[in-house]
């Protein structure tokens, strides 16, 4: 019976051992310059030669007819057995993952205390899966591992080795790690031509990109893959033969789905899928292949060189090129990447394709949130309005005063980051903004108000160093309730910055017959301290309302601690930005934007 490619066309030496020179090029080194550590560690992922290279030393430590530069011969009695995995009395493979219990580390420690069966020999223990094995197995091999028996070499083998770190971290200390690196699909092509030639089968080239793809980066997947599709039929390996074979969806399905996304053909999705879901279409290939053109039209489009593709694919896309924005494509790949994970484990896997492939194709009806700013800060009439006939926040109702306009009249105008920049205000800007930019520069030029130290304040209200509006109202507990925010950046921009920020914390509790507004506080001494500036937040007050005489201060019992969620957290973050920016507000408001955490 013949044996499977992957076990027939396994490595003897090291110079065979494909890629990982690195590792195989130090184990050659130790072993001709007599430097062969006690225990070594191989990580990497699946069928990148890990046990291959456990059996090429265990080989070469045991070889009769070593090379003098480390290189096992390949095909004496000792390496032939070896090699096959074959028993050998010198070499014991064992298999963590079966074999993971403190029995079978006490069994192995006690086993690993007998010489070689010669002088010139060495024991060698591999153990596959090393990740497997317990912590209590771990701690038993703890002692052997740090002073081993003379010519015994231990070689773990692993494809997670932080679940060794995390189970036995003081192993690491006391073998030497090499990490294995994935094989490219360069390497599995040039790979599988030599051994295709070998076995005389003719492959056309874009058979064997097909198979070095589905590999993944493992050797050993793409010779067990070569000869799942060799089973499949005779004569020679093509591209057809590889699709049907391993079930891979052709391309012109894929690029179908690409062009009904590039076309916002969102209703024939459905259609579409079904019809390969009738078929048999397999949606987990189905999906990484969606992934594979949109990475390769995102490389084109950005004016690079797209991943490892078909010839015929490239010229596919390069013809679609500049339908698809490089933005777009790359909000479909994040989204591709968030639904991955619970793609796998779904049973409504054509639902989930479906759903993903509708966002895709709806990609411009969607809202890029700084462009929106941008337009609002350039319209002439200031934030959208609410609704139809509602008013909007900059032209208030009749008869209610203007929450922003009196607060906002001395401020500079704020315009996004994106569009003012420093030395490029102007030139960047619409006409309109412009202006805005031109006068907040003015503002921001002129020398602020002179500050005066509480202590030396006189008791007189200062009502000359806030300019007073236009009309006031008759002061009332929910309108102040409502436009506390502005007096305090009333008293902020009078030079108060302490008091404006206790008054922050501060509020309006009550409004008397007899024009007494009481304040509501956190504590007492922030009671005290207002209460010292009363003048100044009556000559503020007295800038909005009518009827302001007196300022009374209240402290209240604190309010029992609220459980910190994501969501309130999220909830008093989006009400800070609203609060400090209120074109960011009116934005939210008028479009019911929500915040992403």
């Amino acid at each position: 019976m013949s044996l499977a490619l992957a076990r027939k066309y396994r490595p003897k030496t090291f110079a065979a051992v494909a890629v990982q020179s690195h590792v195989a090029g130090t184990l050659k080194g130790a072993i001709a310059r007599g430097r062969v550590a006690h225990g070594y560690l191989l990580c990497g992922p699946r069928g990148t030669g890990k046990t291959t290279l456990a059996r090429v030393l265990a080989m070469a430590l045991n070889c009769e007819a070593k090379r003098e530069d480390g290189e096992p011969c390949g095909e004496c009695p000792s390496c032939t057995r070896i090699w096959s995995g074959s028993a050998s009395l010198d070499v014991v493979e064992i298999d963590a993952a079966s074999n993971r219990g403190v029995d079978d580390a006490r069994d192995l420690r006690e086993r690993a205390q007998y010489a070689p069966t010669g002088e010139d020999r060495y024991k060698v223990y591999i153990v596959d899966e090393a990740h497997m094995l317990t912590r209590e197995a771990w701690n038993t091999l703890l002692k052997v591992l740090e002073e081993p028996p003379p010519r015994v070499v231990f070689v773990f083998a692993t494809t997670e080795p932080q679940k060794i770190a995390q189970a036995a971290a003081p192993v690491l200390s006391r073998l030497q790690r090499f990490d294995l690196k994935r094989i490219g699909p360069a390497d599995v092509r040039e790979r599988l031509a030599s051994v295709l030639a070998e076995e005389q089968v003719t492959a056309e080239p874009e058979a064997l990109a097909m198979l070095a793809r589905a590999a993944d980066g493992s050797m050993r997947d793409a010779l067990s893959l070569t000869d799942q599709v060799l089973a499949w039929g005779d004569g020679a390996l093509t591209p057809q033969r590889v699709r049907d074979a391993l079930g891979l969806v052709p391309e012109d399905e894929t690029l179908a789905l690409f062009d009904l996304v590039l076309e916002r053909r969102a209703g024939d999705v459905f259609a579409a899928v079904g019809r390969l879901a009738d078929h048999g279409v397999d949606f987990n290939v189905l999906l990484a292949d969606v992934s594979d053109l949109l990475r390769a039209q995102l490389a084109l489009t950005l004016g690079g060189t797209p991943p490892d593709i078909s010839d015929r694919l490239r010229g596919e896309l390069e013809s679609r090129k500049g339908r698809a924005t490089s933005a777009d494509l790359v909000r479909m790949l994040v989204m591709l990447v968030e639904l991955e994970p619970h793609f796998r484990r779904s049973a409504q896997q054509q639902l989930l394709l479906e759903t993903l492939l509708v966002r895709f194709a709806l990609l411009d009806r969607t809202v890029d949130l700084e462009s929106v700013l941008r337009g609002v800060m350039a319209s002439p009439a200031g934030p959208p309005a609410f609704g139809g006939g509602g008013t909007s926040r900059a032209e208030p109702s009749r008869g209610e005063p203007s929450r922003a306009e009196p607060v906002r009249a001395a401020e500079p105008v704020r315009a996004p980051a994106s569009a003012v920049r420093e030395g490029d205000a102007t030139r960047s800007a619409p006409p309109r903004l412009r202006d805005s930019v031109e006068t907040a520069s003015a503002a921001v030029a002129e020398p602020p108000a002179p500050r005066q130290s509480p202590r030396s304040a006189s008791p007189a209200p200062a009502a000359a160093d806030i300019a007073a509006p236009a009309a006031t109202v008759p002061v009332e507990i929910n309108r102040l309730a409502e436009h506390w925010d502005d007096i305090v950046d009333v008293i902020r921009r009078a030079g108060r910055g302490t008091l404006a920020g206790m008054l922050d914390h501060a509020t309006p509790h009550a409004v008397a017959g007899n024009g007494t507004v009481t304040l509501a506080v956190d504590t007492e001494a922030h009671g005290e301290a207002i209460t010292q500036a009363a003048d100044h937040v009556l000559a503020a007050l007295r800038t909005r309302f009518r009827g302001v005489e007196r300022l009374a201060v209240k402290a209240q019992q604190a309010a029992p601690m609220e459980r910190l969620t994501e969501e309130n957290v999220l909830q008093r973050r989006v009400a800070q930005l609203r609060k400090r920016d209120p074109i960011l507000d009116a934005a939210i408001s008028a479009l019911d934007l929500r915040v992403i955490p």
